[in-house]
């Protein structure tokens, strides 16, 4: 399952913090309680978040409608602006191999944007950047080693492996843009505090986060989580959420002037709630958001939220619905923000 959902919201809890404290022994027992069953279904659902299309309320206003997806479409879209949030469900092989063959287009067609990963956490930039600048391997075990060595846990790395035999090919910048899930796990059981200090979190703009994106966050995850989830672990789970997108954004900013794609999941590309929310307005005009977005009967509610979405095929695979019943918090691939 870790292939399908997206790890859980790594980011850190929101403005709230992490589950309020009250005095005296009694309601410290409380709070104990629930911490433990907190981390109990933020643990269970550790891999929730590999969740790609995700379901979404419907867009305030009338968008575009998705259009049938095509390699040379994809590219073109992706040209249109310097910095390309490439949204993806994460378990859906025809996504991955579409977005590939895209990418390798539009790199033909001239443009060398640095090409940035949520699946490799920003903690392992430095290893990255010596395997790929180790002339002395060849582009498959340079590849093979990033994989192995950098990548985060609990993805299905032959699918995102293309990319980075792409990059390499081709002397790109690969970014580990991602907030660690150990780092996400801390923000969303002990608060913001755990991993940013006041000034990191004054930079990443979540010493005050807007409401609109909380309420969302906390909509997206309950719907991820097929409305299972306790109630109380809502808001840290979504201000976990929200922090990762602000640390996805300040790890693309630097490419910016040269271009940078990220291939996230639909929910941080998303216009309205993700990654972009966290990039200075003055530069959101050089960003263009594209999901991809399986053809099902939710997909024209959720193409709203992007500048572009494409459809592809629905990926097969058991509804985690139903398997939760099985084992507690797997999520569902297609539901929830990722």
């Amino acid at each position: 399952m870790a292939n399908a959902h997206d790890g859980f919201a790594a980011h850190a809890p929101s403005a709230r913090g992490g589950f309020p404290s009250a005095p005296g022994a009694a309601r410290a027992g409380r709070r104990r309680a629930r911490g433990v069953l907190a981390r109990a279904a933020l643990g269970a659902a550790a891999v929730l978040l590999l969740c790609g299309a995700c379901a979404m309320r419907p867009a305030a206003e009338p968008a575009p409608g998705p259009q049938p997806a095509s390699a040379d479409a994809l590219a073109q879209a992706m040209a249109r602006e310097p910095v390309v949030l490439l949204g993806e469900v994460h378990d859906n092989a025809a996504q991955h191999a579409l977005r590939a063959q895209a990418l390798a287009m539009l790199l033909a067609r001239g443009p060398r944007p640095a090409i940035a990963f949520e699946q490799i956490d920003r903690d392992q930039q430095d290893l990255v950047d010596r395997i790929r600048t180790d002339r002395s391997l060849d582009v498959a075990t340079r590849a093979d080693r990033i994989v192995a060595e950098a990548g985060a846990k609990g993805w299905n790395w032959p699918l995102y492996r293309p990319y980075v035999v792409l990059a390499l090919e081709n002397d790109l910048p690969i970014v580990g843009a991602n907030l660690s899930r150990k780092q996400a796990m801390r923000v969303a059981t002990e608060g913001m505090a755990a991993i940013f200090d006041a000034r990191q979190r004054a930079t990443l703009g979540l010493e005050h986060i807007a409401p609109d994106i909380e309420k969302s966050q906390e909509y997206e995850i309950e719907q991820g989580h097929c409305g299972q989830l306790p109630a109380e672990t809502l808001p840290a789970m979504a201000g976990a959420q929200i922090a990762r997108d602000a640390v996805l954004a300040q790890s693309i900013t630097a490419y910016f002037s040269r271009g940078v794609v990220l291939l996230t999941g639909n929910g941080h590309a998303r216009r309205d709630i993700g990654v972009i929310r966290h990039i200075a307005a003055s530069e959101r005009g050089h960003v263009i958001s594209i999901g991809l977005l399986e053809d099902d009967d939710k997909a024209s509610g959720r193409a709203g939220f992007f500048d572009v979405a494409f459809l592809t095929p629905v990926q097969a695979r058991e509804d985690p619905c139903i398997l939760m019943h099985r084992g507690p918090m797997l999520g569902r691939p297609g539901v929830g923000t990722d």
